[in-house]
This record gives structure tokens, C-alpha cells and sequence, in this order.
């Protein structure tokens, strides 16, 4: 047993950011699980071609770890990793890693008011605090579809890119048109000698404001003082300013919709396909996407756009919704991650035995912040329910509950507490406002169904305010709202 006061779970943002502020704290005594042998979550495993931010680079970085020498605007994956590892190296943050150790469960100790951290290995580690840097990016939503396994080529999901495939000269059929999706399919379907990209429901993807960062301008961040933060700052503004449309103001939609609608019309002729290509719900309704190339490689007479739906995988093709079959020598699933239901797939158990996944399955996803949990005490989810973002950066999220998990330690340890948890009611309070500004949102509101809601049609993903007010409710800790348990 590895005995240490606090247990962090993973090593993307989310992770690094909580031990970045635990070292800046003063405490040391802790360790960080990673699975891989590497730092990066998701910017470390997600490698297919064309992976990039669409959150521009300058603000999808820690604030207090600027960096004047991002190549564009919106960094690929290759350059965002390679951030990350260097902030790794420079805040002394490898050596509190242990990597290749997949966690398994955890479960809390109510005599002694300890979590015991299960992992693959068997070795298991005990802490007082479990902080979960796990993210809502990590386990791919692989659809099941009858025949799939009868298939005889390759077939592999976005985020497990299989790089030893060669595509070229091959056809190769995509299922899903989400964010990773409008990504690599421009790019494969340079290689492929067909591709066959099967969508569901078309996306809002708007212009991407790409352009590589000019000399000048990273020279004059290198050199003046204070200049990468001011430049920072706007962005970080300008930013916000986009949920004013999505938090309840929908009557500004429509100039971002006529937007797209217009490239659409601009780049797409026929009037058949242009119809497959625009969304019939309202833009933020689903994640708002955003690419220069992805609506013109429709263009290509080796690209074909089927809206028929996946009957099922046969050993050479896919047979669509009419009974067609569409050959293809690979297949590439672009079908997203699960989110919501990533919950399912969590072993934890709180006071009682209360199983997490369980609860949240009967009673609903519900935390206070969208970080911690009445049941279970010293137990903090990063960017968990309703802290993802549709128009900022979650880094900015991630920084703020990093902040507020140190100032809970603090808090306990100037009352002498062993644990600490949400109330019932002050839990109860918080999910009832982020419920009822939801339903004013364009997620509701929108007119489509997406990953951002629960089976009952709740949303339980994205902030519906403006995240400097979520800064202002996680500046301090409201003492009572919480349970201080003072003995083991």
C-alpha cells in the first residue's frame, strides 16, 4: 500500500494544473496515476491527421505559463503536447508521476476517513484527497453495429489512430461527422482512392480563423514585458463575449448562422448536397466546429456524402439505411468520445458504499460546482458535470477549480477536518440554477438532440454562464455549504 495525502488521476490539463498548485501551495505529498508513459491526456493519445484546438492557442494554455512561441493561431496537437511536456519538465512536475498505472476504482474508509485507490496492477495507493484529472475526452463512443466484427480490413476509432494503415489508394468509409471527423476527413481524402463518409445530422462549422503567427509578433512577445498576457486578455474577452448568443440571448444567432449558411451556399453548388450539409437546428445547439477545408473536399468527384444511416458492416463494406452497400477496404469511426455516460464506467464507491455510477444513473449527474459530491467526502472531478464550455476555454475552467480544491485543503486544515463534502441542499441549490439557465439555453432551446444531454434530456456538460462567473463562485470556499468531519 502507497500511503500519500493526496492522489491525482491522470496527467492532461486537468491533472498537471492540480499539481502544479498543490507544489505552489506548499504541499508536496502527493502523486499523480497516469496510464501512459507519457504527460499529454488527451493531446498525447489523440494523433490523427489534422488534430488541432479550436480554442486559440494563446488562450487554450495555463495562465501562468504563457507561451510566446505558439507557431498560429490554432495549435495542432504535435505543438500543444509538446507544451505540455515542457511545462512538465519546468515545473518539476515528473517526478511526483507514477506512469503505467490505470486506476481502477477507489473506495472511501469511513473509520478512517481515507480513500483506497485501486489500480490494473493490483498495487493500490491510500490518500486522504482523490483529485480525477480523468477529462470527458478519453473513452471513444464506438458504435455497435451489426456485422461490425465480420469486417475484414482495419477499423479503428479517430482517437486510436492506427498509423501503420496506409490509405492511400484505398476506399475507405467514415462513420460520424464530429469535431475529429471534419478534421481528417479533408486531409485522408488527399490518400484515398474513395472515401465514404456517413453522417447523421450536419454540423455548424464555421470559418476557422487560422494564420501563422507573423515573426514580428513573436518576437515582440518574447521581448515586451507583459505583451503575451495583454494579447491573452483580448482574446480571453472576445471569447466571452460568445455567450451572450448561447446563455439565453438567442436573437443573436442568426448573424453566425447566416454566416455559415452563406459559405455553405458559396462553396456548394449542387443544391442537393448543400441541403445534406445544413443543420436544421440552431448553431450552439451542438458543438459549434470550425474548418476552412471540410465543406470543399465534398467537391471532390472521390468523396461521397451518404445521409442514409449504417444498417450494418459486411465483410467488404457498409450497408446503408436503402439497403446499398458502400465497399470499402477500411473503415474509421469519427463517433466522438463517451461524456455524459463516462460516468458508467467509473468503479467508485462513497460513504454507505454508495456506488457513483450507480447514483448517477437513478438520481441524476449531479456534483456542487461541478467538482464534488454529498457522499462522497475528499473526492474532486476536474471539468466535471456542467464545467465544459461551448464558447471559452476549460483551461480557464481547470485553473479555477485547481485554485478552489487548494483552498479546500486549507479550509480543512485550519477547522482540524479529516474530510469534507458538499450538503445535500447547497448541492441541490447549485444543480437547480444550472438547470434552470440551461433550459434558457440554446441547448434546449436549439432543436437537436447531442452529446451535451443526458437520457432524460438534461443537460449535464456545459456552464451556462459566463466563466468569470465561475471564477467569482469558486473564489472562496462557503464554509456552509459543506460537512467538516473533524474525527476518524
Amino acid at each position: 500500500m502507497i500511503k500519500k495525502d493526496v492522489v491525482i488521476i491522470g496527467t492532461g490539463f486537468s491533472g498537471m494544473g492540480a499539481a502544479m498548485k498543490l507544489r505552489e501551495s506548499g504541499r508536496e505529498d502527493f502523486v499523480i496515476l497516469e496510464k501512459a508513459h507519457d504527460v499529454g491526456g488527451t493531446w498525447r493519445d489523440n494523433t490523427y491527421p489534422g488534430c488541432e484546438c479550436d480554442i486559440p492557442s494563446h488562450m487554450y494554455s495555463f495562465s501562468y505559463e504563457l507561451n510566446p512561441e505558439w507557431s498560429k493561431s490554432f495549435s495542432g496537437q504535435e505543438e500543444i503536447w509538446a507544451y505540455m511536456r515542457k511545462v512538465a519538465d519546468e515545473q518539476g512536475i515528473r517526478p511526483y508521476i507514477d506512469f503505467g498505472v490505470e486506476v481502477t476504482g477507489a473506495e472511501w474508509d469511513e473509520d478512517r476517513s481515507v480513500w483506497t485507490v485501486r489500480t490494473r496492477s493490483g498495487d493500490d495507493y491510500e490518500a486522504r484527497v482523490v483529485v480525477a484529472g480523468v477529462g470527458g475526452l478519453h473513452i471513444p463512443n464506438v458504435p455497435e453495429i451489426a456485422g461490425a466484427d465480420t469486417f475484414e480490413g482495419p477499423r479503428f476509432h479517430s482517437a486510436q489512430w492506427d498509423h501503420t494503415v496506409d490509405l492511400k489508394g484505398k476506399k475507405v468509409v467514415v462513420i460520424g461527422t464530429g469535431a475529429s471527423a471534419i478534421q481528417f476527413i479533408p486531409i485522408i481524402a488527399q490518400e484515398t482512392e474513395h472515401l465514404t463518409v456517413f453522417q447523421r445530422t450536419p454540423a455548424w462549422v464555421l470559418p476557422k480563423k487560422d494564420r501563422p503567427t507573423p515573426e514580428w509578433r513573436k518576437k515582440l512577445f518574447a521581448t515586451v514585458p507583459g505583451a503575451t498576457r495583454a494579447y491573452r486578455n483580448a482574446l480571453y474577452w472576445s471569447l466571452e463575449a460568445r455567450a451572450i448568443a448561447f446563455n439565453g440571448h438567442l436573437n443573436v444567432l442568426p448573424f453566425a448562422e447566416k454566416i455559415v449558411t452563406r459559405y455553405i451556399d458559396k462553396t456548394i453548388p449542387d443544391p442537393e448536397l448543400r441541403a445534406k450539409l445544413t443543420p436544421d437546428y440552431r448553431l450552439g445547439c451542438k458543438r459549434v466546429l470550425q474548418s476552412n477545408t471540410y465543406y470543399k473536399t465534398y467537391l471532390r468527384d472521390d468523396v461521397e456524402l451518404s445521409t442514409d444511416g449504417v444498417q450494418e458492416i459486411v465483410a467488404d463494406g457498409v450497408i446503408d439505411g436503402n439497403g446499398v452497400k458502400h465497399e470499402a477496404d477500411i473503415i474509421i469511426y469519427g463517433t466522438g468520445f463517451h461524456v455524459i455516460d463516462a460516468f458508467d464506467y467509473l468503479d467508485v464507491k462513497g460513504k454507505n458504499g454508495v456506488d457513483l455510477a450507480t447514483q448517477f444513473r437513478e438520481q441524476g449527474v449531479e456534483t456542487y460546482m461541478g467538482m464534488t459530491i454529498h457522499g462522497f467526502p475528499n473526492l474532486y472531478f476536474m471539468l466535471g458535470p456542467n464545467t465544459a464550455l461551448g464558447h471559452n476555454s476549460v483551461v480557464f475552467m481547470i485553473e479555477q477549480q485547481t485554485k478552489f480544491i487548494v483552498r479546500m485543503l486549507d479550509e480543512m486544515d485550519r477547522r482540524g477536518a479529516v474530510s469534507a463534502e458538499p450538503t445535500q441542499a447547497a448541492q441541490d441549490d447549485f444543480n437547480e440554477e444550472i438547470q434552470r439557465l440551461v433550459e434558457k439555453g440554446i441547448w434546449t432551446q436549439g432543436g437537436c438532440t447531442s452529446w451535451y444531454l443526458d437520457s432524460q434530456g438534461k443537460n449535464r456538460t456545459i456552464w451556462p454562464k459566463f466563466t468569470f462567473q465561475y471564477w467569482w463562485e469558486t473564489r472562496k470556499v462557503n464554509a456552509p455549504d459543506f460537512v467538516w468531519e473533524k474525527t476518524a
